[in-house]
């Protein structure tokens, strides 16, 4: 029986022994980015969502940690109904199938649903304050670890090019000027993946917040920028800054002492977006060397253009965005072309 067989087994067995649930059908509920699996469970009286967390992969201890200080803080995160850290299975509240970024696509109107996340990160960040105290800082190695993986994966395992020592400086630079403002941001509950795929549809306390686990105390854009520079779907950028300049409001309105001005916090967001972006290229081009998940390469371009786009709006960035400019944006079509190639080659 493989790992994974064994895993259903047992994700039977804790629902109909421990839990005494009758189970009509397990079904996977959605995919992940990590070595975490969702099944929606359902029941004569609805459903239910089970996370299966290996536990020598992915301990579920900080998934709830995390997930109680959100839930204290207003925020709609799936309630716990029974767990088993010990084996890594959880049994959640179904928020249902619809995100934030399949109604986005279908042609929903962005700004009530942005509204709602943007409320929703308001809350947390400006009530969080005491919450965030308990987290581990986003700190110069977590920053600097994560844009690592952007030489490493995407530039020499997707694109193939291995940067001379001069282009070696460059990102060594950059890197310490974007930890650098990074750190100066003030600092605050950080999801680290507030996006629209992450965020959940519902007619009620919308939005519903999901992949929480790897919260941290960090730059106050940091989320901010995951959520209106999304990977995954692109908003022109006077209506960014306008939602920018809301949140600020939004954080005022609530309270919030340590906000910058306009044009600081816009300034911030757009630097930890690079800092974020550098370490998304890195990740989605590692989810297909190392686990074999293809999906991402898709959002690698968007991905790039993010970082282009800002280091050509200020001087300090211009040669990390000259230098990917040259070495990169032509090469990642043929890089992708490649993967895809290799895709249908082994269909």
């Amino acid at each position: 029986m493989s790992h994974a067989d064994a895993r259903l087994a047992l994700i039977h067995d804790w629902l109909a022994s421990d839990l005494k649930l009758a189970v009509e059908r397990l079904a996977p509920a959605s995919s992940d980015a990590s070595f975490r699996r969702y099944f929606r469970a359902t029941f004569r009286g609805g459903t239910f969502i089970v996370m299966d967390s290996p536990p020598e992969r992915e301990d579920v201890r900080p998934y709830l940690e995390v997930g109680r200080l959100l839930h204290a803080l207003g925020v709609h995160v799936p309630r716990v109904e029974a767990t088993d850290a010990g084996r890594g299975l959880l049994l959640l509240e179904d928020l249902g199938s619809t995100h934030y970024l399949a109604r986005l696509e279908a042609g929903a109107d962005p700004q009530p649903l942005y509204s709602d996340a943007l409320d929703a990160l308001a809350d947390i960040q400006a009530h969080g304050l005491e919450a965030a105290r308990t987290l581990r800082p986003y700190d110069r190695a977590p920053l600097l670890t994560e844009l690592e993986l952007m030489p490493e994966w995407f530039c020499r395992r997707h694109l193939g090019i291995d940067l001379d020592a001069g282009e070696r400086e460059v990102l060594d630079r950059s890197f310490e000027t974007l930890i650098r403002a990074a750190l100066a941001q003030p600092q605050v509950f950080v999801h680290r993946d507030y996006h629209s795929r992450n965020l959940m549809v519902l007619g009620e306390r919308n939005p519903g917040v999901l992949d929480f686990q790897d919260a941290l105390r960090g730059p106050l854009g940091y989320d901010l920028v995951s959520l209106l520079k999304d990977c995954y779907i692109g908003w022109p950028r006077p209506q960014v800054v306008s939602w920018v300049a809301a949140h600020r409001a939004r954080l005022a309105a609530r309270g919030y002492r340590d906000c910058p001005s306009e044009a600081e916090l816009l300034r911030g967001f757009d630097w930890v977006g690079v800092q974020r972006h550098l370490k998304v290229l890195g990740i989605f081009a590692r989810l297909w060397y190392r686990d074999g998940k293809p999906g991402y390469l898709k959002d690698l371009p968007l991905t790039l253009r993010y970082v282009l786009e800002t280091c050509a709006e200020y001087p300090e960035l211009s040669a990390l965005g000259e230098l990917l400019e040259r070495r990169a944006a032509a090469e990642l079509v043929r890089a992708n072309a490649r993967a895809a190639a290799r895709l249908k080659a082994s269909a």
